[in-house]
């Protein structure tokens, strides 16, 4: 016989199907595209191309400034090259002092540099960056030099140009951001 816990009950009812079963699982969205940019990243892009433009203008503007110390600066190399291999001290204080005469015309007025000589020469470099080496020291070889006579020059006209080459760099460095 059959085992009675097996045989369906006459008045239950029938078996239902889940009504959760046809339900979907969990889904999540699409991803956000990246393209286009919220219109927050378009202005951040915009800023950030303008500071990019300036700076590069602002760079440009200072190295076409510095680009006459740059020149400065090598042709004292050179001079001091030529000074080793037997350039003698007058001609050697002659070419720094058109030398500081050419960058002082780059860097300063026309009307204040051009007209100076002698002493007012040697003010002037002292007041922009020389201390007092030029009207004191080593760079009063600036304004005798070019009116001596190179044969009938004592060894005193010119007594230290490695001292003179110094004080033009320092010059010359200390003159690096004046504009005119």
């Amino acid at each position: 016989m059959a085992d009675p816990a097996l045989t369906p009950v006459a008045n239950a009812p029938p078996t239902m199907p889940d009504p959760l079963a046809g339900l979907r699982d969990w889904h999540l969205p699409e991803p956000v595209s990246w393209w286009p940019p919220a219109p927050g990243w378009w202005l951040v892009a915009g800023v950030a191309l303008v500071a990019l433009l300036l700076a590069v203008r602002l760079w440009r503007r200072r190295r076409r400034r510095g680009a006459a110390v740059r020149v400065a600066l090598d042709e004292l190399r050179v001079l001091r090259g030529q000074l080793g291999a037997g350039l003698d001290p007058l001609g050697f204080a002659a070419a720094i002092s058109v030398l500081l005469r050419r960058l002082a015309l780059t860097r300063f007025p026309r009307e204040r540099v051009a007209g100076l000589s002698g002493t007012a020469w040697l003010a002037f470099l002292d007041a922009t960056g020389g201390g007092e080496g030029f009207s004191q020291g080593p760079g009063r070889a600036l304004a005798q030099s070019p009116y001596r006579n190179p044969a009938a020059a004592t060894p005193q006209a010119c007594a230290d140009p490695a001292a003179l080459g110094d004080l033009a760099e320092r010059w010359i460095r200390a003159n690096r951001g004046v504009a005119a």
